[in-house]
């Protein structure tokens, strides 16, 4: 018995000090006595899903992010059209776009990875969406342009 509290011990220990594989946020001490022979061992707080927040009280880790458009946490992958890369060679695998669009249809906010959110604004009905460089041009679903490169397309 003595042995095996000695093996999970060390086993917890390892498994909770390797490089690399995830952050462990607060190192917890405890003991376990058995049979005389007092064992400390490192135990990990794990965050719980859904602890962290935003500014706005979006929960990432369960999917949410801020819309400024819509002023709520939204899933955007359940709400808004997912756009592909356009050119997947020169794009990393899994890397979509995602857009919505505000009730009237005269605004689009635009999710890229790694960027804040992009509110775009069209000047009629069936025109494109712009932002500076940023066009969403509704062609065949949508083609999204960043100045003359296309980057995204969807339905």
């Amino acid at each position: 018995m003595r042995n095996a509290i000695v093996f999970l011990s060390l086993f917890l220990i390892i498994s909770c000090t390797k490089k690399g594989e995830m952050a462990v946020p607060d190192v917890v001490k405890d003991s376990i006595t058995k049979d005389g022979v007092k064992v400390e061992i490192d135990t990990a707080k794990v965050p719980t899903v859904g602890a962290d927040s935003d500014a706005h009280g979006c929960k990432s880790s369960t999917g949410y992010t801020w819309s400024e458009l819509k002023q709520k946490c939204i899933r955007i992958f359940e709400e808004g059209t997912k756009l592909s890369p356009y050119d997947s060679e020169n794009q990393p695998a899994g890397m979509a776009a995602f857009v919505i669009f505000e009730e009237n249809g005269n605004k689009a906010e635009l999710f890229v990875p790694n960027q804040k959110s992009i509110i775009l604004k069209r000047k009629s009905e069936g025109g494109q969406y712009v932002n500076g460089d940023w066009q969403l041009i509704p062609w065949k679903g949508y083609v999204l342009k960043k100045g003359k490169d296309i980057l995204y397309t969807g339905q």
